[in-house]
């Protein structure tokens, strides 16, 4: 057995015969992979040499690099374009978009107040939307470039319609993010703390930086065309939000929604600060795992469960139990066992000695201990477990911390003292070893919480921190969305927005850190000349204020206290920056003053974001609109898709693989790009060189000039694939591939060309794909799914029957005069209709998508093909498995889209697993059939393992 981790043992797998003789399939099965890989290997020697008439090798021609044509007439920033010349023969981007931002902004065309009078009701209506604030700390990346590109050209849209339109631009001041990259920057170039520094400065030093890098943002906003009214930006630290956020506060907690109490919090021992439960990621282990934790050089384990043992006191029993966090058991108070579990009845009342302490653990009797999970007996560590915490509370046991701020064993635990929390899990294993009480260890499925902002293991830590009690608000925020008063769209989102609200838990908003708002609460203590008061519990004693004097007043009303008798420490905490940013729509407006835009912009119109802020941004604000207003913040809220890359992963710092939309304007080399990673980076020198293999790989030639225009097309035209299944998007795919052939075949005259493609759309994608694959989900109860689905089908009918027209003129206008039309505007006849062309549908083409989808119909293929030979009937439903597959065909048969494997219709879905020795007992009808089956099976496998060399 080798040891893994801490030095448990895991097993390892059997080792296999070496000199078993192959068979004749196998060896079959590798001659068919050595042709593969033979023709694989030559193809690509063909793509990386190029050979002359004579047969030698030559260089490859050098792409010859398009010069770049700006617009270079002298014109003053804001001043008109010159129009009067010509326009470059050849496209581009530098020279069509310059000068005309500034002089739109010059203009005022931006400002709701261009053209009217905003005293005067406008019959056409308003359209009011507040940005999402970008943080602060850095760029822009594509997905705020997603988010502003549909949001201008919603403004826009509404603006050209003649309603008075406003935009309100606006940075957040990014709390956590911003003191970690301020703080950074002074150990790299002082090698100073904020500690060495002081509040006061340090204060300083974040304020300058922010003046120094905040514009670069708003730079880049303008550059993206984003037609916002610049006069009323709003950062989320400026005079303004401050006293809202003071206002906002008070109100609530002397109406009792904010309180101030001692219970474990999420604590992230690299931030040294507690964060909330909505940015907790709960990361799901099958069993033993291996994590990297920051301040950890080597990988930690995780997933396995502990058992050790507690010595009876006076006695020589013992009590197992068992753990998946050894390193807590320091600070055990208890051991629990249900009062009904006979096995333990003789231990009520009983003490048991911890190991490495002097301390005594009573063994107490609960209801919540599972019998029949693990040894029915339970450890209890009060302030280190949620669970173990209520237990505590019920039978009044200690709550020991035994963790510093930043994850370090407290004094008192003998050698354990100072080590690292996971340094101390090792070494505690090693001690119960040697003590003789280590049982043994076990893989343990189990759920890892992660913070989301530092990636560090979120600790359960008893500490004191501000909430806002979420309950009643959650109920009027899922109220406002059943009755239609709140809209969010997709519908789909509905369902997540009605579960996070009844699994809802108090928000801890309070924040361990210096940058940010400080909340304003003080703690009172009084004069030593002032007569005892009666013991209060600690968190009596704090009142809040918009100003220190308010809360003096407040604590002498309370106390019966002379004013200048009482004493005020505020609270050196900030509030999370989730609450400040919950007060945007109106705070930008102006609240809590009775101001003109109030009056006009509050309530908005509408928000738009990405879906992954829902609870994060759009709960809080509607909470705090109802709650203090009275009134919700908008009317609807357009939540988009998630800007990913290439392999499927969200765009984040953490990854590198982030892109400045700036580079996609602009155009930018590869070797820049590697520049920006080693310039810009926070990520580890292994994860630099990650990164940099990622972006060589996705970006072999860097990133060429697209222009602004050409970004947020391509950006809107993203946002169509949301909620859209992997057939949906095919089918538009295809729609695509069959628009640009016949565009193609009327320009060459080839006919042939255009029928072929028209054939294959309607034959084959269309009826003998498709509408198979939408069968399921019209009978399926999931009316989003039916809406989504209906909608493609429209279109490729639509699209179909316009793109055959020429050829079938009657058949296609007699079925064209059966769709329903969409617009009234629609075309009195097919013969009259645009013809497609290929720029409205290149967009829809996804070669990740269709890659996934030909992977899919093999497989079919190879199923159909099995079938057929051994004469199995369609009707019969077979049983194809893929345990024996490589992983990496597994994984792609697991992702395959539900409605694909609807196209197996005939069969039972695919199963992963060895096929049960019990279905081997059945009678010989039904052994001959499965005979037929696994070889069946055998023949697939074969065949994937031999695509998977292609």
């Amino acid at each position: 057995m080798a040891d893994t981790g801490c030095g448990t043992p895991s097993s390892q797998p059997p080792q296999q015969a070496a000199d078993k003789p192959k068979t004749a399939k196998q060896l079959e099965k590798e001659a068919k992979k050595a042709a593969k890989l033979a023709k694989f290997a030559e193809k690509q020697a063909k793509t990386t040499s190029v050979k002359s008439n004579d047969g030698q090798q030559k260089k490859p021609k050098a792409v010859e690099e398009k010069k770049v044509i700006t617009y270079d007439i002298p014109t003053p920033a804001g001043e008109k374009k010159d129009v009067s010349v010509e326009l470059p023969a050849q496209y581009s981007p530098s020279y069509v978009e310059a000068a005309w931002y500034d002089w739109w902004k010059k203009e005022g065309f931006f400002k709701p107040e261009y053209g009217r009078d905003l005293n005067e009701d406008n019959p056409k209506g308003k359209f009011i939307m507040v940005i999402p604030p970008p943080n602060v700390t850095g760029s822009l990346h594509l997905g705020h470039a997603l988010t502003n590109s549909v949001e201008d050209a919603i403004c826009r849209w509404n603006r050209m319609k003649g309603r008075t339109s406003l935009w309100v631009p606006g940075c957040d001041h990014a709390g956590i993010a911003t003191q970690v990259a301020v703080e950074k920057k002074l150990k790299r170039e002082e090698g100073v703390t904020r500690h060495d520094l002081g509040r006061e400065e340090f204060m300083k030093r974040v304020w300058q930086w922010k003046n120094e890098k905040g514009h670069r943002i708003y730079h880049q906003l303008e550059k993206m065309g984003s037609s916002l009214d610049w006069d009323r930006t709003c950062f989320t630290m400026d005079p303004g939000p401050q006293e809202a956020v003071k206002e906002a506060f008070v109100r609530m907690h002397e109406d009792g929604t904010i309180y101030r109490s001692n219970r474990l919090v999420n604590w992230s021992c690299t931030l040294k600060s507690a964060i909330s439960d909505i940015e907790v990621e709960k990361k799901e282990l099958p069993g033993r795992t291996e994590l990297p934790v920051p301040g950890y050089t080597e990988k930690v384990e995780f997933g396995v469960l502990v058992n050790f043992a507690y010595q009876v006191e006076g006695s020589e029993d013992r009590v197992v139990v068992a753990t998946t966090r050894i390193e807590t058991m320091l600070g055990d108070t208890a051991v629990a066992v249900n009062p009904k579990d006979e096995r333990y009845k003789h231990l009520h009342g009983k003490t048991l000695v911890h190991p490495f302490t002097d301390r005594r653990l009573p063994v107490v009797q609960d209801d919540f201990v599972e019998m029949d999970f693990g040894t029915g007996a339970v450890k209890i560590t009060p302030a280190h477990d949620p669970n173990d915490y209520e237990v505590g509370k019920r039978h009044k046991l200690p709550f020991l911390n035994i963790f510093t701020d930043d994850g370090h064993i407290v004094d008192g635990y003998q050698q354990f003292t100072g080590m690292k929390r996971f340094e101390a899990r090792c070494a505690v294993l090693a001690a119960l070893k040697e003590k003789g009480l280590y049982v043994e260890t076990k893989d343990n499925p189990m759920v890892v919480p992660i913070c989301s902002r530092s990636k560090d293991v979120i600790e359960p830590m008893i500490k004191p921190q501000w909430y806002v009690k979420c309950g009643a608000m959650a109920q009027k925020a899922v109220e406002a969305v059943k009755s239609g008063e709140l809209e969010i769209i997709p519908k789909m989102h509905e369902k997540t927005w009605y579960h996070w609200m009844e699994e809802i838990r108090d928000w801890c908003i309070s924040r361990q850190l210096w940058w940010g708002h400080q909340i304003p609460a003080y703690f009172v203590t009084f004069d030593p000349s002032v007569p005892q008061q009666k013991q209060l519990d600690n968190d009596e004693y704090w009142v809040s204020g918009r100003t220190e004097e308010e809360a003096r007043q407040k604590a002498a009303s309370k106390f019966n206290v002379s004013p200048d008798k009482i004493k005020l420490q505020q609270d050196p905490d900030v509030l999370d920056t989730w609450f400040s940013s919950g007060l945007f729509p109106f705070e930008v407006m102006g609240w809590p003053n009775e101001t003109k835009d109030m009056e006009l912009f509050y309530p908005n119109t509408l928000l738009e974001t990405g879906h992954d802020i829902l609870f994060f941004w759009v709960a809080r604000m509607v909470f705090f609109g109802q709650h203090i207003l009275g009134k919700l913040p908008f009317k609807q809220v357009y939540l988009h898709a998630m800007v990913r890359d290439a392999h499927g992963r969200k765009m984040s710092k953490s990854l590198g693989n982030v892109i400045d939309p700036m580079d996609v304007i602009y155009g930018i080399s590869l070797q820049d790009l590697h520049k920006q990673l080693d310039e810009n980076s926070n990520l580890d020198p292994k994860e630099i060189n990650k990164a940099k293999e990622g972006q060589k790989r996705d970006y072999p030639q860097g990133i060429p000039e697209c222009g602004t225009d050409a970004l947020r097309f391509a950006l809107c035209a993203y946002t169509s694939q949301a909620a859209l299944s992997l057939v949906d998007r095919w089918m538009l795919g295809q729609l695509a591939v069959a628009v640009r052939e016949c565009n193609a075949a009327f320009d060459e005259f080839n006919f042939p060309r255009a029928t072929t493609a028209l054939y294959n759309l309607w034959w084959y994608q269309i009826c003998d794909v498709y509408l198979e694959c939408l069968k399921p989900v019209m009978y399926s109860g999931d009316q989003e799914a039916k809406n989504l689905s209906r909608n493609v089908l429209y279109t490729a009918l639509y699209v179909g029957l316009a793109l055959i027209s020429p050829f079938m003129p009657f058949l296609s206008e007699e079925l064209f005069q059966r769709l329903p039309p969409r617009t009234s505007s629609q075309p009195p006849s097919l013969c009259v209709t645009s013809y497609p062309e290929p720029e409205e549908f290149d967009v829809f083409y996804d070669e990740e998508v269709e890659e996934k989808f030909k992977f899919g119909q093999k497989v079919i293929g190879e199923v159909r093909s099995a079938k057929a030979k051994y004469d199995i009937p369609n009707k019969t439903k077979g049983l194809v498995n893929l345990g024996k597959c490589k992983e990496k065909i597994q994984q792609k048969m697991k992702s395959a889209d539900d409605k694909l494997k609807t196209l197996l219709n005939d069969m039972s879905k695919p199963t992963y697993d060895k096929v049960p020795e019990a279905v081997r007992t059945r009678n010989d009808e039904k052994k001959l059939e499965l005979e037929a089956e696994l070889e069946q099976t055998r023949d697939a496998i074969m065949k994937l393992e031999a695509m998977e060399t292609e």
